[in-house]
């Protein structure tokens, strides 16, 4: 096959793949031909000649001992006394190739050839798409709605494949129409077991749809200045966002909030007017849980060794008054806390305090401060 290599590169460039895996493919498939139409009890190997641009198809032979008893199988074996007649250099176990015609294959193998070629091809092209889609997880991406099924799955296309957005992975109360242009975050990628098509799998529930948004809105999260440590979502209502900034100069919280709270709100109306609470991080459980209750304000804070539903347990004490702030309506603002800092939090009011001088009370939230600074 004279200039062959003229033709992968075409193919290549056409279906945006590397030439490296066109050639191996084209190889593959023609060695796989070879043992369809000559026999799949030969050995074959393609050869691409770079300079010529030109592919061979071999028969391979293993030269062997005179009295190898392998000797019988003429159509993979050489003696090494018949191998020496063909190449006086040749010595055992060396492989003697046979240089089979191309143009000898027929109609028939030329057929199967490309068809084999092309089913391979297609494979490249969906491996290709599969490793793009999941190195996007949890990434923002946004297309236009095709169909909604009678299960109010939504069918959203994305470039060059058709997404799903099922109902549970929409915020309560969303419905969209055909043609609708919908943002989310890609939650899950793989290819179905039965009909081995990539499956993209859509969320807009999900935390990490809340930290693509707002690093499309916040420039200094974008660039690496602002940092998203930790994130937690009761889809639609509220959400909590704990930040930390690489530089003294930055104010992780200020910046992404925004000025007069343009970035959050920008945020929030995506989200359908989810409450968005953004707090600074701490590396200090005691001060970033004490963080993650707010707008409550708290005496102090212990976290204790014993744990409940494989949680830590902290036990906060605070002012009577702020009970309810903790709490929040419906417990929404406890339940978010404890997903932020991943601990059982449990409320005590001021006059119930402990004073166990072995735990690891804090009396003074701002002492704290003074002492470790506001990390």
């Amino acid at each position: 096959m004279e200039k062959i290599l003229d033709i992968m590169e075409s193919i290549a460039n056409e279906k945006n793949l590397e030439l490296k895996d066109i050639k191996e493919t084209v190889k593959f498939t023609l060695v796989k031909t070879a043992k369809k139409v000559y026999g799949e009890k030969y050995e074959y190997e393609a050869v691409i000649d770079e300079k010529e641009k030109s592919l061979t198809l071999f028969q391979k032979v293993l030269v062997i001992a005179n009295d190898d008893n392998r000797a019988e199988d003429k159509e993979n074996y050489i003696t090494i006394k018949e191998a020496k007649e063909i190449d006086p250099l040749v010595e055992v176990n060396d492989e003697l190739r046979y240089e089979l015609s191309l143009d000898n294959l027929g109609r028939t193998a030329a057929a199967t050839l490309s068809k084999e070629l092309e089913f391979y091809i297609q494979r490249l092209v969906e491996q290709q798409i599969f490793e793009k889609y999941k190195q996007k997880i949890g990434k923002s991406v946004y297309g236009p709605v095709t169909s909604v099924d009678e299960e109010e799955n939504t069918y959203i296309e994305i470039d060059e494949i058709r997404c799903v957005l099922s109902r549970k992975n929409r915020i309560k109360g969303e419905k969209f129409k055909v043609n609708n242009v919908v943002k989310s975050a890609i939650k899950k990628v793989y290819i179905d077991k039965i009909s081995k098509r990539i499956n993209v799998e859509l969320s807009r529930t999900t935390p990490k749809f809340l930290e693509a948004l707002l690093e499309l809105e916040v420039p200094e999260i974008k660039d690496g200045h602002v940092l998203i440590k930790r994130c937690a979502r009761i889809p639609g209502e509220r959400a909590k966002v704990a930040l930390s900034s690489v530089s003294t100069n930055i104010d992780a919280v200020g910046a992404t909030v925004g000025t007069k709270g343009i970035r959050i709100s920008a945020v929030s109306k995506e989200l359908k007017g989810e409450s968005i609470d953004c707090i600074e991080y701490s590396s200090i459980p005691e001060i970033f849980i004490a963080r993650a209750l707010a707008p409550a304000v708290v005496s102090s804070v212990i976290v204790k060794p014993e744990k409940k539903d494989d949680k830590q347990i902290a036990t906060v004490t605070l002012l009577s008054d702020q009970k309810s702030k903790a709490i929040g309506k419906g417990g929404i603002n406890i339940r978010l806390a404890s997903m932020l800092t991943g601990y059982e939090i449990e409320l005590i009011e001021q006059e119930k305090v402990s004073t166990d001088k072995e735990s690891k009370a804090i009396p003074d939230i701002n002492a704290l401060k003074a002492l470790f600074g506001d990390n």
